[in-house]
Formats: C-alpha cells, sequence, structure tokens
C-alpha cells in the first residue's frame, strides 16, 4: 500500500469544457456540476452483492431469508435525479448531501444515489408493501480503510393500513416476534417508542405509531440475532441497544448498535416513515417503517475483513476464502510494507477544489493501492 500526503498551492484558474457522458450506455450532457469520475463509472456494473461466494451476497442472503414474505429487488438503476434522492424524502434544501463535494452528479438533473431510499416512492407506488432492496450506493469521501466512495445497502420497508384491521395485524406480528426474542439469548436496551425529542408526526395516531415503532424494533431485534447471535463468549448474550436518532425521512427515528468483540457498533438506521412519503407514493392511508444496513460495515466485522477496499479486489487470494452461505474468518494474504509519497501542486486563488477532488483524481490514476490521503499543510503565495 502507499500512503500519499499532499500540499496545496494557488495558480492561475483554466477554463473548463463540457460535452457528453457515457453512463451505463446512456449519453448525458454534462455541465458545471458534473463530478462523477472514470473509477466511480467504472463500479456501476459491477454488482458484488449478486456476485455468487462474495461476502455481500452472502450477507444479502441472510437479510433476505429473515424476511422470506417480502420482495426481494436488487437490480434497480443507480441513476436517479435529485428529486427522487432528496425532495421526495423531505430533505432540506440546504441538507450537505445535496453538495458536489458529497454527492456524485451526472449533471445538474442527474446523480448517482446517495442512498437505497431514493427508491422508496417508486416501489410503494408499484403496490409493494413489505420488500428489501439491496444495491450499490455512492458517495464522495476520504481515502482510508474505512471509507470508500462505493458501498452496498439493504433497505428493508414495510407498511401496513392505518386502520383498526391493520393495526391488528401489526399487534399479532408483535407477539408472535416478542415470543421469539424471549426465548432468545439476548439484552435489549431500548428507549421510548415515543419521546418530545422523537416525536409522532402530526398526521399521526400516537397509539398506531407506538404500534408501528415498536414492531419495527422487533422486527429488527430478530435480524441482529441472526446474524450476531452465536459468536459471543460463552454464556454471554447478545446485547442491543437503541438509540435516538434524526432523519430527513423518517420521525421517530432510531439508530441500533451492537456489542461485539469488546465495544459497541453502530449498526443501521431506521424510523417510522414519514408521511410526505407515502402521500408521495400516492399510499396516503397507509403507516409504516423503514431501515437502511450497510452492508460492508457488517461484512468487516462478521469476516474480520480490516480494509474495506478488500471488497473489490479480484484476487484469488481473496475471492477463493469464502463460499455462498457460509462466513469465515478472512486471513490476509499481503505483508508489503507501507510507502509513503508527498505530492505539491498549484490551485486556483479562487479556486472550489475540494479535498474530495483529490481523492477522486487519485482513485483515477493509482486505483485502491493507495491506502491513505492526509493533507499535510496549505499554502499561498503573495507577490
Amino acid at each position: 500500500m502507499v500512503f500519499l500526503r499532499w500540499l496545496g498551492r494557488c495558480r492561475p484558474a483554466s477554463r473548463r469544457t463540457y460535452g457528453t457522458l457515457n453512463v451505463l450506455g446512456k449519453d448525458y450532457p454534462t455541465d458545471a456540476t458534473t463530478n462523477v469520475s472514470p473509477t466511480i463509472l467504472s463500479k456501476l456494473s459491477v454488482q458484488l452483492h449478486t456476485q455468487p461466494a462474495h461476502p455481500l451476497s452472502t450477507l444479502r442472503s441472510l437479510v433476505e431469508s429473515h424476511f422470506p414474505a417480502y420482495s426481494h429487488l436488487s437490480s434497480i438503476s443507480p441513476v436517479v435525479t435529485p428529486y427522487q434522492n432528496f425532495d421526495l424524502l423531505s430533505f432540506p434544501p440546504d441538507h450537505p448531501g445535496r453538495s458536489v463535494t458529497d454527492s456524485y452528479y451526472i449533471n445538474n438533473d442527474v446523480m448517482l444515489r446517495t442512498h437505497t431510499s431514493a427508491h422508496e416512492v417508486d416501489v410503494f407506488s408499484r403496490g409493494e408493501t413489505q420488500w428489501l432492496l439491496t444495491a450499490d450506493v455512492y458517495r464522495r469521501d476520504e481515502i482510508d480503510a474505512s471509507h470508500y466512495p462505493v458501498f452496498h445497502q439493504t433497505e428493508g420497508c414495510r407498511i401496513v393500513s392505518a386502520d383498526a384491521a391493520g393495526m391488528q395485524e401489526i399487534r399479532d406480528d408483535n407477539a408472535r416476534l416478542e415470543d421469539h426474542l424471549r426465548r432468545s439469548h439476548i439484552l435489549i436496551q431500548d428507549v421510548p417508542h415515543l419521546s418530545p425529542t422523537n416525536p409522532c408526526q402530526p398526521a399521526h395516531d400516537p397509539e398506531h405509531t407506538e404500534l408501528i415503532a415498536k414492531n419495527l424494533k422487533l422486527s429488527l431485534n430478530s435480524l441482529i440475532l441472526r446474524l450476531f447471535g452465536g459468536k459471543q463468549a460463552e454464556g454471554e448474550p447478545l446485547r442491543v441497544r437503541w438509540i435516538e436518532a434524526t432523519f430527513p425521512w423518517t420521525t421517530p427515528s432510531f439508530e441500533v448498535e451492537v456489542f461485539f468483540r469488546g465495544k459497541w457498533l453502530e449498526i443501521l438506521g431506521c424510523g417510522v416513515i414519514r408521511q410526505a412519503t407515502l402521500d408521495n407514493s400516492n399510499v396516503p392511508n397507509k403507516l409504516g417503517w423503514a431501515f437502511g444496513l450497510g452492508l460492508e460495515r457488517i461484512g468487516m466485522v462478521l469476516y474480520s475483513i480490516p480494509d474495506i477496499r478488500l471488497f473489490w479486489s479480484p484476487d484469488p487470494r481473496f475471492l477463493s476464502q469464502f463460499k455462498q452461505g457460509e462466513i469465515t474468518t478472512f486471513k490476509p494474504y499481503s505483508k508489503y510494507p507501507a510507502c509513503f509519497k508527498d505530492v505539491s501542486f498549484w490551485l486556483p486563488t479562487d479556486s472550489t477544489f475540494h479535498d474530495n477532488d483529490f481523492c477522486d483524481l487519485v482513485r483515477d490514476v493509482a486505483g485502491d493501492v493507495v491506502e491513505n490521503v492526509k493533507i499535510v499543510s496549505r499554502f499561498g503565495y503573495v507577490g
């Protein structure tokens, strides 16, 4: 691995030209917003989560097997509009995720999804009421062992009628799940389903929201038990804790952590779906929950994979270690020592060049052999 440090200077600005960009076989016009790099474009058709025996494929299958009655979706294009990715999910206009320094834009009107939630409205609109969607998502990020601009999420959603019949369906399911968890070796630290800091939506009945939030928690506690149960020290229960959170597309909202190998690990975010999302989906008389699970984050823990970039390795020494449906401990195979490289360059005095722009440039030139990028210093010249 190579460690790259960089220093910045200033130089006169250069003029940018625009043309077209081919993305998954379709040409798109480019503009001042375009920031998708060749390296990112090369990832779009890979779909690691569908490749047999790959750790991400096994994790996807494990989650899907826990929800056998749900629709299982996994082949949806990552090209979406900002309206789908942000506006339909109640992201505020000034949310940092909209920035070109955080997200990949093909042009001002089209982008790469930053989360699987970008498809919630479309999937609900076509009549699906309980479903899982696993896909690659894209966010501009730094270069190190735990961050990568492409990762994989599994989105899970369930909605029911907001009437007596729908609520009875949830009560019955809650009773089933409570009985299962009561007989399992799991210790759950919970928080209230509703609170002044994690409130019910104005359009919802608080009693209904309590039932939905409880069903969400029970369903995910059961899933976490499936993924992490039986891997603790002998006699130790699986420990799970819930934390209040804030997300644009759900309220009340929660994060879930698991105590694993001596420390608390954040596993997923979830909550009761905002009514605006359901209204946009033309299912205004429904109520339900959603969660988003990062497959790499769980895979690094369960497989003991120390670097997120290894998931993309074509090296047989990596791929041959895994079989579909089995979780095994990764065995390191490279002993090459690290080396450091220093880079310095000029930037325009009026430059909007961001750290993530440089990280994308490094990936384009050197691929994943660069293990870390750090800024040593910035300085300007006044003459």
